[in-house]
């Protein structure tokens, strides 16, 4: 789908309006500036008036002859500077764009104009800085074109986050860590993750948990000397249970060492997601290490579609391993399951969710399945097939019911590029069993120390909440012969955030 604008030049609106169109079509091209359409499917021609306020107009040709308008206006407030004056045009231009491709495809846009990942933080911003509900949810409407059902999704999720971490805005003084265990025993298709199959690799799986560990010993050992406390701890990856009893065991016990006040972390979670590498001996060590929260990730319940996705274990072995976990004390379990999996629909879903059903994990998230760039499952797409966006939009809405029917209430969301249906994935919980890592690291209200391989830190500046991101590489190899220089980075960091003149720790 080809798009021309006309009556703005400036290259810094091709990106949003780019963004906003791949929302209503698989593949889109936007180009901006440009004054003769061609053989454009639309041409759309902007007039914007600025004094003391915004106002634009857009009109929509299509190549077949319909013609549409809008129309968006805001005021502009005093004693903006002109970056935050471009940013509010951008918004309104946007907001008109958005209503004119609504009226052309027919299709309504639940979010709105936004394409980010983490739209809860929006409301958590304006309620912190004093707004009362009303006027915050009339904002996000007015300004991102949000519906009012996804304004009150966010809203339940802001109040049950803030329940559940009564010190939720305090936690910029304490850090978490995410641990990445790059090796699974086989690549699934829609997966980007840096994982690599763990068979043959004995030998880098090796070299890699000893760069790991010295990671953990550096951080470590800073934490302690600036009294620094750690919130929670998330084995990621990978698949974090692919290495041996005897690696897992090793790798807490130098956690426990070379962390400050192990006793008092909040919540450690091991991403166990592949029920094929679940053994009784690793369920042993997590007991050991006192860790009960894992994920057993079963996807979908279809063999069909298990086999299609690259996950060689079967159905009834995710069962059995759930109750294997749960016989062996662990006492928080997460699952996960993804809506729009290559030929499922409804009916599929419905098995997936009464197969569920009968185990009630205490978490569950449901992902809606997206298109990322570097994934087998996106380099092939006519090999996998997908349901299109209405059935998409009523599997969402049977997990909704599902996880309310069954005492589940949404704790966090987050949404991604090329998403099926323009949804979101939202992780629900029973009372009390929600994710702290999840509510953390979506919301970014604090530091989180990635180590390992393909581990991605985020460091928030605890006075003015300016981020800050740092990337592991994500092979073994380079992670191998560089460990040393990236554990020295961080600290780096670290020592500019939390030991600068002024700051509160």
């Amino acid at each position: 789908m080809k798009i021309y604008i006309k009556g703005i030049d400036d290259d810094r609106f091709r990106r949003p309006f780019h963004l906003i169109a791949d929302l209503f079509f698989e593949e889109s091209e936007v180009i901006v500036g440009q004054e003769e359409g061609g053989e454009a499917d639309a041409v759309i021609a902007f007039e914007i008036e600025m004094d003391k306020s915004i106002s634009v107009h857009a009109v929509l040709a299509s190549s077949d002859g319909a013609e549409f308008s809008a129309n968006a206006e805001k005021e502009i407030p005093e004693g903006l500077s002109e970056k935050e004056v471009f940013k509010l045009l951008k918004n309104v231009a946007s907001n008109a764009y958005l209503q004119l491709l609504q009226e052309w495809t027919g299709i309504i846009q639940k979010w709105g104009i936004l394409t980010g990942v983490r739209p809860t933080k929006l409301l958590h911003k304006k309620l912190h800085d004093g707004m009362d509900k009303e006027a915050a949810h009339r904002e996000l409407a007015e300004q991102y074109l949000i519906s009012e059902e996804k304004i009150n999704l966010m809203q339940q999720i802001v109040d049950r986050q803030l329940s559940v971490l009564p010190d939720f805005y305090d936690l910029k003084n304490e850090v978490s860590i995410y641990i990445g265990i790059p090796f699974c025993p086989t690549k699934c298709a829609y997966c980007t993750f840096p994982a690599y199959a763990i068979n043959g690799r004995q030998g880098s799986v090796e070299s890699f948990l000893g760069g790991l560990h010295y990671e953990i010993r550096q951080i470590g050992d800073w934490l302690k000397k600036n009294g620094i406390k750690i919130t929670t701890v998330y084995y990621g990856g990978g698949t974090p249970t692919s290495i041996t009893a005897e690696e897992m065991d090793m790798l807490y016990e130098e956690v426990q060492q070379s962390f400050p006040d192990v006793r008092n972390i909040r919540e450690i979670t091991v991403e166990a997601g592949r029920p094929d590498t679940i053994t009784p001996e690793k369920l042993e060590v997590l007991k050991k290490w006192n860790i009960d929260r894992i994920s057993i990730n079963p996807q979908s319940y279809i063999q069909e579609t298990l086999k299609a996705i690259g996950r060689h274990h079967t159905v009834e072995e995710t069962v059995e391993k759930f109750h294997l976990a749960r016989e062996m004390g662990m006492n928080n379990i997460n699952m996960d399951l993804i809506i729009g999996l290559p030929g499922e629909g409804t009916t599929e879903f419905a098995h997936t969710l009464a197969e569920t059903e009968k185990l009630i994990p205490e978490s569950l998230t449901v992902h809606t399945l997206s298109f990322k760039r570097a994934s087998e499952m996106t380099r092939n797409k006519e090999k996998y097939k997908v349901a299109g966006r209405d059935e998409i939009e009523k599997m969402m809405e049977m997990a909704e019911v599902w996880t309310k029917d069954h005492g589940y209430e949404p704790y966090y969301l987050y949404r991604q590029k090329n998403i099926l249906g323009n949804l979101e994935n939202v992780g629900y919980s029973l009372a009390g069993q929600e994710s702290l890592y999840n509510i953390i690291i979506m919301e970014e209200q604090q530091t989180i120390i990635g180590l390992g391989c393909g581990a991605s830190s985020k460091f928030i500046d605890p006075d003015t909440g300016v981020i800050t991101q740092f990337s592991n590489p994500k092979d073994p190899k380079t992670f191998n012969e560089s460990f040393s220089e990236y554990a020295e980075k961080k600290i780096e960091i670290l020592d500019s955030l939390f030991n600068k003149q002024g700051s509160q720790v």
